[in-house]
């Protein structure tokens, strides 16, 4: 509240200076005011009169801001030729005339009725002018001035930015610059020191300085550490009037940061590590994790991990978690409990980014020890080797001894073992094994000719613990044994030719042959040829062995007729070379064969032979000419036939029993109703010779035989069922339920009796047809046939 009223005060007095400032102009434009000017001469010798202006003034001065009671008298306004009687009337225009400017029309008094404000508006241009009041003639041409107005310090300074944000590596030097602020004030900076800003700081001291006239912040502290403190806050404060007492000042806040540099080494918290691995661990299990501690962040914190020394770096490994930042120790490779119980590791940490200005500060890396235990597990037993192979000679005996496998358990205890065999590699079950020695045996006789290897897998596990087992390959080899016979490589066949002479034709061999052994290499070749020894001096062909396992066949003589023998069977033995030796019997097939004269075959067909020897050519063609011409003859007689259309059956034109198919019924009586319905026999279908089944859709149309279809007029029933039934018993698509018994079915108790005259035509009956009289003129044709024979006779 003081500084207010201090303020207000300031103002009254600066404004009553400025009052009497503006008097003094007042009186001084009263000083000889005239219109008077010297004289010049027109166009025409007129003498021209340039009037001088009649008032003497300068720029009008208002302070701002000022909030007396009064108006503030801004000036005067007062022209040579105003005596004081009113008659001249003062007129105000321009920019704030009437509004924030009124002028008294009688005295010329400007006051200012509004208080200004110069940050809005500096000055303000006005017209004035001297009229005749009472009619409103101008007396003297207008004139401008300009009312300015007069600043003081109404404004503090303002920042850019409410707050501020900077950073700054750690450890900077001293003066290092961190930011630069700016203030501004809204005040004249022409006018006084009300714009004149100077800067210092209020919080922030001692680590910072601010520069008084640009506002730049420095770092006034060596050696800060980010570390011990990362974040700072500081206080500027801007203060016009050049900073002195009674000036206005604003402020705004700095957070500046300290950025991180390399300039700690890795530290490990201890100087120990204890860890421990079981024996029964897999490469590339962890082990444990170490951790350097480094307070740098970034990649000025990135620690990297390295074994230096130690009598496990061959069994250990350490790798980095870059996210964790710590060191993995892995094992390598497996450890044994009973082979060493503990390592020993020396672990380097060691920063990835080093920065040389820095480098003085010491290595930037550190070293730890890691012991690393080795724990005791329950191991599976352990093989004496990778794998076995075993030999055993085929057809041996069941229980042979193959071999043995041996295992025993690693561990302190030294478990007794259990074999087996696993059966999915043995799934003919060749072999047993004895499960407390390991001996394996055969159980049946091997052929090595089925197979020559066989592969099992044998199972050790221990017996307090079957979980714990081991598993090693065994190839076994069956030895082979001469047990096969050698016999030929293919199906051999010989020619001869035959011929008159009786020395052989050529030296050439007639077939030249070889043999296969199932046998192994060592039981097989050498083969050996030759004839059986009850035949050894066969006089036909001999056996030549060409000492290449294979031998010769040749002709001992000439003189073959295939009109003789046209095949000879030659038997040759073939032994090989196994111990002991293996031999069977093989029959070549020699045919004799018609040769050219260079020896080519012709034919080996000994009816052929015996044909062209008994007819020639025109006796052949002779014979093929008339059985051509017995066949024309067959083909028109048919002909002629179809076109007479003449039944290939005559029956009787007075045969009576035709009238069972015009009837077309030849069931029961009323109570046959299991009958099978004749109409059958003469449908359709059935004229045609195709009677299609009901009960299955048949597979393929039944083609009838146009010799079996019937005359419908001229029929004979017994030859007609005979007929049908052998086409229902050779048509596939016949129902398998069509059986003629059921044609023969009468009923039972029928009234009217047999209406058949299958039997009646044909033997002589007693039996009295009259009755048939009676029955109306649907029986008349049977009436007619039948009944009245005594009146037949008559009438004959």
């Amino acid at each position: 509240m003081k500084e207010n009223y201090c303020l207000q005060a300031a103002l009254v007095c600066l404004s009553m200076l400025y009052h009497s400032q503006a008097f003094a102009l007042e009186r001084r434009s009263h000083l000889r005011p005239s219109f008077h000017g010297h004289h010049e001469k027109g166009k025409e010798g007129q003498v021209l009169q340039r009037s001088k202006r009649g008032w003497v003034w300068n720029q009008f001065f208002v302070i701002e801001e000022y909030t007396g009671p009064d108006p503030v008298l801004v000036g005067r306004l007062h022209s040579d030729i105003d005596s004081g009687d009113g008659n001249i009337k003062y007129i105000l225009s321009g920019e704030g005339a009437g509004t924030i400017f009124v002028i008294d029309d009688k005295s010329g008094n400007i006051h200012a009725t509004k208080t200004l404000d110069r940050e809005e508006r500096a000055q303000y241009t006005l017209m004035a002018q001297a009229v005749d009041r009472d009619t409103n003639r101008p007396l003297e041409p207008p004139s401008e001035f300009i009312v300015k107005v007069q600043d003081i310090n109404d404004n503090p300074p303002e920042f850019l930015h409410e707050t501020y944000h900077a950073n700054v590596p750690e450890r900077s030097n001293v003066g290092t610059s961190v930011i630069q602020v700016t203030a501004s004030d809204a005040d004249d900076p022409t006018y006084g020191n009300s714009a004149k800003l100077v800067y210092s700081i209020l919080e922030g001291q001692p680590y910072f300085s601010v520069e008084a006239q640009t506002g730049i912040i420095r770092t006034a502290l060596p050696n800060m550490d980010r570390e011990a403190k990362e974040e700072y806050h500081v206080v500027i404060q801007a203060k016009d009037m050049g900073g002195h007492m009674g000036g206005l000042s604003g402020t705004t806040k700095v957070t500046i940061t300290l950025t991180d540099v390399n300039d700690n080494p890795p530290k490990f918290p201890q100087s120990v590590y204890q860890m421990s691995v079981s024996e029964a661990a897999v490469p590339g299990e962890e082990v444990g994790r170490v951790k350097a501690k480094d307070p740098d962040i970034g990649e000025n914190g990135l620690v990297t991990y390295n074994i230096v020394d130690g009598d496990g770096m061959e069994l250990f490994e350490i790798t980095t978690d870059y996210e964790t930042q710590d060191g993995v120790v892995k094992l390598k490779k497996p450890v044994d409990f009973e082979t060493k119980r503990a390592y020993s590791l020396k672990v380097e940490a060691a920063n990835v980014h080093i920065d040389p200005k820095f480098i003085s500060n010491g290595p930037f890396k550190d070293t730890v020890t890691v012991k690393i235990a080795v724990e005791d597990a329950d191991e599976p037993p352990m093989f004496l080797a990778p794998s076995y192979i075993h030999e055993v000679q085929e057809n041996a005996a069941a229980g042979t001894v193959v071999g043995r496998v041996h295992a025993k358990d690693p561990d302190a205890a030294n478990s007794p073992i259990r074999y087996s065999i696993d059966r999915h590699t043995d799934l003919d079950r060749f072999f047993t094994i004895n499960p407390e020695d390991g001996f394996i045996k055969t159980t049946k006789p091997l052929d090595r000719e089925e197979t020559a290897w066989l592969n099992i897998s044998v199972f050790a596990a221990e017996i307090h613990n079957r979980h714990q087992e081991a598993k090693v390959p065994v190839a076994i080899r069956v030895l082979d044994v001469n047990d096969n016979a050698p016999k030929f490589a293919a199906p051999y066949e010989g020619f001869i030719c035959e011929s008159d002479h009786p020395k052989p034709l050529s030296n050439q061999p007639i077939v030249t042959v070889s043999a296969d052994d199932l046998d192994d290499t060592a039981n097989g070749p050498r083969f050996i040829f030759s004839l059986p020894p009850e035949i050894i001096h066969n006089p036909n062909f001999t056996v030549r062995d060409n000492r290449d396992n294979t031998a010769g066949v040749y002709a001992r003589r000439g003189g073959f007729s295939r009109q003789k023998q046209d095949l000879y069977l030659l038997p040759i033995v073939i032994s090989d070379g196994g111990i002991p030796p293996m031999s069977s019997t093989n029959t070549l097939t020699i045919k004799v064969c018609g040769c050219d004269v260079n020896g080519a075959l012709l034919s080996c067909n000994a009816e052929a032979y015996i044909l062209n020897a008994g007819l020639s050519t025109g006796a052949l063609i002779a014979i093929l000419a008339c059985i051509v011409i017995l066949l024309v003859i067959v083909v028109l007689f048919v002909t002629l036939r179809r076109q007479k259309k003449e039944p290939l059956i005559v029956f009787e034109e007075e045969d009576v029993r035709e009238n069972i198919i015009t009837y077309d019924d030849e069931g029961g009586g009323e109570e046959d109703t299991e009958a099978f319905d004749i109409a059958t026999l003469q449908n359709p279908d059935g004229i045609n010779g195709f009677i299609p089944r009901k009960d299955i859709k048949p597979e393929y149309q039944y083609m009838p035989r146009p010799g079996l279809r019937p005359a419908p007029n001229s029929v004979d029933v017994d030859d007609f069922i005979n007929t049908r039934i052998q086409e229902a018993d050779n048509d596939p698509t016949a129902p398998p339920y069509d059986s003629i018994q059921i044609y023969g079915y009468e009923g039972r108790g029928s009234v009217a009796g047999s209406l058949s005259s299958l039997e009646s035509a044909t033997t002589d009956s007693d039996l009295d047809y009259d009755y048939l009289q009676n029955w109306g003129p649907r029986f008349k044709k049977l009436a007619d046939l039948y009944g009245s024979k005594d009146t037949f006779d008559d009438d004959s």
